[in-house]
C-alpha cells in the first residue's frame, strides 16, 4: 500500500483526509449501484468504510497490507454493503395475503410431452441422486445464476472457497454418474 497515503490517513491535515475521501468516493458508489442500494446507503456505507480505513491506518494494520488503498477500502465497503443486505433481507416485511391466488392470474400449464435428449434424462436422473448440498450449489449457480459471492450469503456458508470447492466435487461426481 501506498505509503504516502497511510501517512495522509494517519495525519490530522483536513485537505489531505478529504483529497484521499473524494479520490475514492465516486468509483465506489458506482461500484455500490451493482447491489440495488439507493444512493444515500452507499453513501452512509462509504463514509463508514473510509472511517474504518483511517482506523486500521492509525493502529498501524496499514502497514502489511499488500493490496492497493482503493482494494482494501472496496473489500472494506463490500463487507458492510452484505451485511446492510443481510439486514435488510431480515426486515422484509410480511404480506398476509402472498397466498392468495387472484382469478386474474392465468394458470401456467407445462408442455411435458417433449421428449428429453439422453444427456437430459441422465443428469435429471443422477443430479437427484445428488446429496442436498450438492443441489443447492449446483441449482443456485446454474439455474437461479448466483455468483459465488451470492451462494456464500444465500445458503450459509463459511467463506467463497468452501463453494468453489463444494460446487468443483459436485460436478465431478455428477460426471462420473452420469459417464459410468
Amino acid at each position: 500500500m501506498d505509503k504516502d497515503a497511510i501517512a495522509d490517513l494517519k495525519s490530522d491535515d483536513r485537505l489531505k483526509l478529504k483529497a484521499l475521501y473524494n479520490k475514492f468516493r465516486a468509483p465506489f458508489m458506482g461500484f455500490g449501484q451493482r447491489y440495488h442500494l439507493d444512493s444515500s446507503a452507499l453513501a452512509e456505507i462509504y463514509q463508514e468504510a473510509f472511517l474504518a480505513l483511517r482506523k486500521r491506518a492509525l493502529s498501524g494494520k496499514l502497514n502489511e497490507v499488500n493490496s492497493s488503498m482503493k482494494t482494501y477500502l472496496f473489500g472494506i465497503g463490500k463487507f458492510m454493503i452484505y451485511d446492510t443486505l443481510k439486514e435488510k433481507k431480515r426486515t422484509i416485511s410480511y404480506e398476509p395475503n402472498l397466498h392468495v391466488v387472484d382469478e386474474q392470474i392465468e394458470m401456467v400449464t407445462l408442455n411435458t410431452t417433449e421428449e428429453l435428449t439422453l444427456e437430459q434424462s441422465l443428469l435429471r436422473k443422477h443430479f437427484k441422486s445428488l446429496g442436498e448440498k450438492c443441489r443447492l450449489v449446483l441449482t443456485l449457480f446454474y439455474y437461479r445464476g448466483l455468483s459465488i459471492k451470492e451462494i456464500v450469503l444465500e445458503a450459509g456458508y463459511k467463506d467463497e472457497n468452501n463453494v468453489k470447492a463444494t460446487k468443483s466435487r459436485c460436478l465431478k461426481s455428477l460426471r462420473e454418474m452420469i459417464n459410468s
